[in-house]
This record gives C-alpha cells, sequence and structure tokens, in this order.
C-alpha cells in the first residue's frame, strides 16, 4: 500500500510538473502576444495621421486610403492571432502601396509632417518585426511543447492546440530592389 502511495505520489507529481509546464508555455505566448498587440495599436494610432496628412495631394487615391483606415479599423477588433494575423499582413501590404504613392509626390515628401510620420511609422514597423520574431519563437516553444512526450498526453487531454505562427508575406520575402 506504502509503494502504491509513493508511485501515485510520483505520478501526480510528473503531472503537476508538466502542466505547469504547458501552462508557462501558452502564458508566455499570450504575454509576447500581447506586446505584440501593443506595437501593432501604435501603427495603428499612427494610420489615421498619415492619411489625413495624404489626403489632399492623394485625392485620387480615395479607394487606397479608405481601405488603410478600414483595415485599422478592422486591426483594432481582432484580438486573436487567427483574426489579427490575416489583417496584419494586408495592412503591412496598403502600407507599402500608400509608401510608394507618396514618394510620387514632391509635395509630400517636402513635408516635415509626413517625413516624421514616416521615420515614426518605420521605427514602429521595427519594433513590430522584433515582436513578430518573439512571438514566432515563443509560439515554437508552445507547439514543441505540446507535441513532446510525455507532455503530449497532457497537452491533449487539456486539449491544446498549435498555435499559428506570424509568417512572412511573400512580398516580405522578396530581397528589396533599389
Amino acid at each position: 500500500m506504502q509503494s502504491f502511495a509513493i508511485v501515485f505520489g510520483f505520478f501526480a507529481l510528473v503531472v503537476i510538473l508538466f502542466y505547469n509546464f504547458l501552462v508557462g508555455r501558452r502564458n508566455q505566448v499570450d504575454n509576447i502576444f500581447a506586446g505584440l498587440e501593443v506595437q501593432l495599436k501604435k501603427r495603428y494610432d499612427l494610420i489615421p495621421n498619415l492619411v489625413a496628412l495624404s489626403q489632399q495631394a492623394l485625392s485620387h487615391e480615395r479607394v487606397l486610403l479608405e481601405h488603410l483606415t478600414h483595415l485599422r479599423e478592422a486591426g483594432m477588433r481582432a484580438h486573436t492571432p487567427e483574426t489579427l494575423l490575416p489583417i496584419h499582413a494586408q495592412l503591412t501590404r496598403a502600407l507599402d502601396a500608400l509608401h510608394v504613392k507618396v514618394e510620387a509626390y514632391p509635395e509630400l515628401t517636402a513635408n516635415a509632417n509626413v517625413l516624421q510620420l514616416q521615420r515614426t511609422l518605420a521605427d514602429t514597423e521595427e519594433y513590430i518585426s522584433a515582436a513578430r520574431r518573439a512571438y514566432n519563437q515563443s509560439v515554437t516553444d508552445y507547439n514543441n511543447a505540446i507535441e513532446m512526450v510525455p507532455a503530449k498526453f497532457l497537452a491533449q487531454v487539456l486539449g491544446y492546440r498549435r498555435k499559428q505562427l506570424f509568417e512572412a508575406q511573400t512580398h516580405e520575402r522578396q530581397t528589396p530592389r533599389t
């Protein structure tokens, strides 16, 4: 009877340790995703200013500016990786398109406010990139933890599922041409 209690105690301890490990990994992913959301919110906050400054010179680009505004609103409503990642990709493409349009207008590229806003946006994009790398590393650690034996069995019982990585879009993978 005493050996049964020891075996049961050992088994319970192992389950508790693996449970705590899995919870820690899941919480790490959630924490890093929250940091990524902060950087994306910063980006969302810059978009209305960029649209306002660009609107007059780019009046014929109304569709692009409206699309940016729509994506910003959708991104602010999205709070899970599954809903946010596709919006982020579309918003990145739209911002790239706007950047190309702005460069074609000397009055915009000479405007100090536009230049400062573009620098701030470029800095924010760097922070987003760093946050994406941290998020992906955390998700990889989490996915590894729930797929490796013996934690895999407990993860299945608890309903832990793989999380999606923040993957670069096709245009982001290409080498920039100068």
